[in-house]
C-alpha cells in the first residue's frame, strides 16, 4: 500500500494498523503543504518513518502518477493530508484509495475537524470513507461517533478521539478489502469545517465555564493558533481553561480573583475559572483578592 500523511500522530495510526496486519508499506507520501498553510510536519514525518521506508515529499500530486503505477500498490490510505489526491491516481490501486477524516461524517467536512470541539457538536469522531473527487464526500466503510465528554480538556478528549480513530481504520479498511460497497453520505447531513477566523480566536469572558474551555481546546489543539482574550486591559495569549466546578462566580465575567506566574483565576459567565496564560510577564501584576 502507500500511505498519505502530513501529522505525526495520524500517521502513527497508520503505520502501526499497518504493522499489525504485516500490510507492506510502498511508498509514504508527505509534503510541506500548500504555499497558503505551509507546515513543517513533514519534517516530523520523515525523522518517525522506520529505516529503510521509501518517502516522497512533494507539492506536485500528479506526477505522483507514474511512481505509484510502477508501485502497483493494493490501496492507498491516507490520513491528515491536505491535498486533493486526483483520479489519476486513485484509480491505480486494485482495491481502491480510502481516507480517515477525523470527523463523524459528513458532519465537519473539509481542513478543521477541530470545529466538532469549537461549535459543541453532540459526539466527536472518525470516519473512513472511499477517496473521491470532492473532499471528504466518498461513501462510508466506517463511521465511528462517541458522545461529546462533559470535560473538553485535551486530557479527556485525546483518547476518545484516537479511540474512534482507531475503530474507523480498522473497521473500514477490513470492509474496503473486502469489497463492500461502502454508504452514500447523506447531503441533508453535511456540514463544513473551515479555518477558524481571527474574531473565533477573541474569547468573551460571558460565556459558560464549558464554552471557555472546549474553544480554547480547539484553538490551542497540537499546537494550533492559541485563543486570545483581553485580562484587566491587556492582549493575553490563552492556551488552557480548567472550569473550577461548584465555585459560584462572586463578580462580573472577566474579573480577576487571583494570579500566579502563567495563570489567572478569573469570573466567566455561569462561574469561575483557571486560566493558563503563555504571557507570563502579562499574569503577574496586578491585586490579588
Amino acid at each position: 500500500m502507500v500511505l498519505y500523511s502530513v501529522l505525526p500522530p495520524a500517521l502513527g495510526l497508520l503505520m502501526e494498523w499497518a504493522k499489525r496486519h504485516e500490510h507492506r508499506v510502498l511508498l509514504l507520501i508527505t509534503t510541506p503543504g500548500p504555499a497558503a498553510r505551509r507546515s513543517t510536519s513533514y519534517r516530523d514525518i520523515v525523522a518517525m518513518a522506520p529505516p529503510g521506508q521509501e518517502i516522497l515529499i512533494t507539492t506536485r500530486m500528479k506526477r505522483t502518477v507514474p511512481i505509484i503505477a510502477e508501485l502497483a500498490p493494493d490501496l492507498i490510505v491516507s490520513a491528515s493530508f491536505p491535498y486533493r489526491i486526483p483520479p489519476e491516481v486513485t484509480a491505480i490501486p486494485r482495491i481502491g484509495a480510502v481516507n480517515l477524516h477525523p470527523s463523524p461524517l459528513p458532519a465537519f467536512r473539509g481542513p478543521n475537524p477541530l470545529r466538532q470541539f469549537y461549535e459543541d457538536a453532540p459526539e466527536l469522531g472518525a470516519t473512513l470513507h472511499r477517496t473521491e473527487e470532492g473532499f471528504d464526500t466518498g461513501v462510508i466503510y466506517s463511521r465511528q461517533a462517541r458522545p461529546m465528554p462533559e470535560d473538553m480538556s485535551m486530557e479527556s478528549l485525546v483518547p476518545l478521539w484516537f479511540d474512534a480513530m482507531s475503530a474507523a481504520l480498522e473497521e473500514g479498511t477490513r470492509r474496503a478489502i473486502l469489497g463492500e460497497p461502502g454508504i452514500p453520505q447523506d447531503e441533508r447531513l453535511a456540514s463544513y469545517g473551515g479555518p477558524f477566523s481571527e474574531d473565533e480566536r477573541a474569547l468573551d469572558w460571558s460565556l459558560p465555564a464549558r464554552a471557555l474551555q472546549r474553544r480554547v481546546t480547539a484553538l490551542g489543539f497540537m499546537g494550533g493558533e492559541a485563543a486570545r482574550a483581553v485580562i484587566d486591559g491587556k492582549s493575553t495569549t490563552v492556551q488552557r481553561v480548567t472550569p473550577l466546578r461548584g465555585v459560584p462566580s462572586p463578580g462580573a465575567p472577566g474579573q480577576v480573583l487571583a494570579r500566579a506566574a502563567g495563570t489567572v483565576v478569573l469570573c466567566c459567565g455561569d462561574g469561575v475559572i483557571q486560566v493558563t496564560t503563555l504571557d507570563t510577564d502579562e499574569s503577574v501584576d496586578g491585586p490579588v483578592d
